[in-house]
């Protein structure tokens, strides 16, 4: 029997409900890093060495093996949840298994896993089932077209939570401050490589900080800004000739060709007319009049805002190296306590969704905090920051304590430790009140510890908001009516 979800505004009130207290109780650099992927795991970073999966299906946590971060963890320490798990050659296979080369830790069933070369080039698959082990063999629920061999290269679609601990002081050592949890293989790896090995974005990360990611897979699919076929192409290009985009427009994201020739390539977008997409890599394969693409997240890059400071920097995931990011307008003043980060990709107006002139996928809103009540917007293709938007009513100021989470058309906020809500909406830019979570909490806290969690059945989706108490381990959720 279908859900239907028949709670009414004013009919209806909202109501905060108890879940599972947390195993530890939070302080400052504490966080929730929430993974927006099937299961919806929660992680919980606790220190330096502890963190905890809240898997809210069963609403329980589970403890992972130790970071061991480098850093002092204090406020400043941060993470964001990819998309994007182990890639690989494999060994060999057939219509419906791969065989990898990989330790797989856990049963993966329901996660997807996408060929990106080789026989099945562009197809992604549900996991069925999988061994667990060394050389660990992935079953899919529906067959591949074409048997996977040993030419066939794929990558698992399957959360990583990155983490970046606090430095405190200018000159410290920095190596294994920055790292990630790999849910497949339930292991922690430093995220930077060779010589560059756990180099942070900045020589002191503290106050306040914020690591974004730019996913192309959210829940159980793709989230495409756009989809077509291709009318040509070139070495660096791909073309739609029945196009009409804005200059530019997609600047950054990132272009998969999903069927057709070239099938399984995914390239980041360096610049765009209103036909033409150039690729900053050239393709491998050229695409055709036969190319399917799609238009997404980019899976490469992490956004790093923060530490009482308006510089930006950017990371990519293939190079494992930072880069400092020259806005051609910048931040007019720094984040400070209480600020927030998040990447917009889902607002229902028609205004974002045009796919001539699109604003899901562009921009990265950060309120300030700091006591004020601004909030800048960075635009990712332009690479400039839009200062002090104009939202009404811009009264109500954000400090230590304050808690953040996005989803669909509304930033959700708590301010600091009163337990007044507030929702912010994108498209109207405009602050309402939500309501107020009258349980007692703790002293304030530097630490984001809110996320969104969402039920479906079909075509049903209801969204709770969820939030871990400042100095407390009390955890509390609510139902978006």
């Amino acid at each position: 029997m279908a859900t239907i979800n028949g709670n009414r505004k004013i009919l209806d009130l909202k109501r905060w409900e108890f879940c599972s207290p947390a195993p530890a109780t939070t302080a400052a650099g504490t966080s929730i890093i929430s993974s927006r992927h099937h299961k919806q795991q929660q992680m919980y970073v606790v220190s330096a060495t502890v963190a905890y999966l809240y898997n809210p299906n069963e609403d329980g946590y589970v403890q992972v093996p130790s970071a061991a971060l480098a850093g002092t963890f204090a406020a400043g320490a941060c993470g964001t949840a990819t998309a994007i798990g182990p890639t690989g050659t494999a060994t060999g296979g057939s219509t419906t298994t791969i065989q990898t080369n990989l330790t797989l830790a856990r049963d993966l069933r329901g996660y997807a896993v996408n060929i990106t070369s080789g026989p099945g080039a562009g197809e992604t698959r549900v996991i069925a089932s999988n061994t667990v082990g060394t050389n660990s063999t992935i079953t899919v629920t529906v067959a591949f077209s074409s048997a996977i061999t040993s030419s066939s290269v794929y990558r698992l679609i399957t959360p990583r939570y990155y983490v970046l601990n606090a430095i405190t002081a200018s000159g410290t050592t920095t190596a294994n401050v920055f790292k990630y949890y790999d849910y497949a293989t339930n292991t922690w790896v430093a995220a930077e490589t060779g010589a560059t090995d756990g180099v942070a974005p900045a020589a002191v990360i503290g106050t306040d900080s914020k690591l974004i990611a730019t996913p192309s897979w959210i829940g159980t699919d793709y989230a495409t800004f756009a989809t077509g076929t291709a009318t040509g192409g070139s070495t660096n290009t791909i073309v739609n000739s029945a196009k009409a985009w804005a200059t530019n427009q997609w600047t950054n994201y990132q272009v998969r060709i999903s069927a057709g020739t070239g099938a399984g390539q995914i390239r980041t977008v360096a610049s765009n007319t209103g036909t033409t997409i150039t690729v900053s890599t050239n393709w491998t394969t050229t695409p055709d009049a036969t190319s399917v693409y799609a238009i997404e997240g980019n899976d490469d890059f992490l956004y790093y805002i923060g530490s009482n400071a308006v510089t930006m920097y950017r990371y990519s995931i293939s190079a494992g190296t930072w880069t400092t990011l020259s806005p051609g307008v910048a931040r007019a003043a720094a984040p400070g306590t209480g600020m927030s980060g998040h990447w917009i990709y889902d607002v229902s107006d028609t205004t974002w969704t045009s796919e001539d002139a699109i604003i899901n996928g562009r921009r990265i809103y950060s309120f300030r905090g700091g006591g004020g009540a601004v909030l800048d917007y960075y635009d990712i293709p332009s690479n400039a920051w839009t200062n002090a938007i104009t939202y009404s009513p811009a009264t109500e100021t954000f400090t230590t304590g304050s808690k953040y989470n996005y989803t669909g058309d509304y930033i959700y906020i708590q301010k600091e430790a009163t337990g007044r809500w507030f929702r912010y909406s994108l498209a109207e830019n405009s602050m309402d009140g939500w309501n107020t979570m009258t349980y007692t909490q703790g002293a304030a806290l530097l630490g984001d510890t809110a996320f969104d969690v969402t039920y479906k059945d079909g075509a049903t989706e209801i969204v709770y908001i969820y939030m871990l108490l400042n100095t407390s381990t009390v955890l509390l959720r609510q139902m978006v009516i």
